[in-house]
């Protein structure tokens, strides 16, 4: 069995014993990134260093676990970049609500590089967001690393219907120009 170091970020040591400020709430009840399986049996293992993901999908569920946990140091340990006021601030502000990986790409035991494509859900301040990212992950030393992410363009709205001058009759039916009806 490989463990990680049980140093986090710039040499702190981590106790993985340590209570996470949301764990006591999942702990008994799923993981947070949507398995189905309890906390400790899924990404846990990985959040109090007693394995190591094997697959990018894997280090992906156990990052957003890390979030929704406030497992600050996980995460700074899991990635390339270290932000740790940005990682800390996103991880105590917002609530995260749901996981859905959409596609993988390479990323299993045998690889050296994969992608994941996810929807994190998480609420801050009453309201409701979705990030959605595909994900580079490398493996470096034995170890899966989050590289960097970019935002996936949204495909261009197509009109099904060509669109309504100004001057024209309103699409509605009611006969009147469609600027002094459903276009004011």
């Amino acid at each position: 069995m490989v463990v990680l170091s049980l140093a986090g970020p710039r040499g702190i040591p981590h106790d993985p014993g340590a209570a996470r400020p949301a764990e006591k709430s999942v702990a008994m009840h799923g993981c947070p990134c949507g398995s189905g399986v309890p906390l400790d049996g899924c990404c846990g293992r990985f959040l109090d260093g007693g394995a190591l993901p094997d697959t990018a999908e894997e280090l992906m569920r156990s990052r957003y676990t890390a979030y929704a946990t406030g497992a600050v140091d996980y995460l700074l340990a899991t990635q390339v970049e270290q932000d740790g006021e940005a990682v800390e601030s996103w991880a105590r502000e917002a609530r995260f609500t749901s996981l859905e990986i959409l596609q993988t790409a390479a990323g299993g035991p045998g690889d050296d590089q994969g992608v994941v494509e996810f929807a994190a859900t998480w609420e801050t301040r009453g309201q409701t967001h979705v990030h959605r990212e595909r994900s580079t992950f490398e493996r470096r030393q034995g170890r899966w690393i989050y590289v960097a992410g970019e935002t996936p363009k949204a495909a261009p709205l197509r009109r099904e219907s060509p669109r309504v001058g100004r001057n024209e009759p309103c699409p509605c039916g009611s006969g009147r120009k469609f600027k002094k009806c459903c276009g004011a």
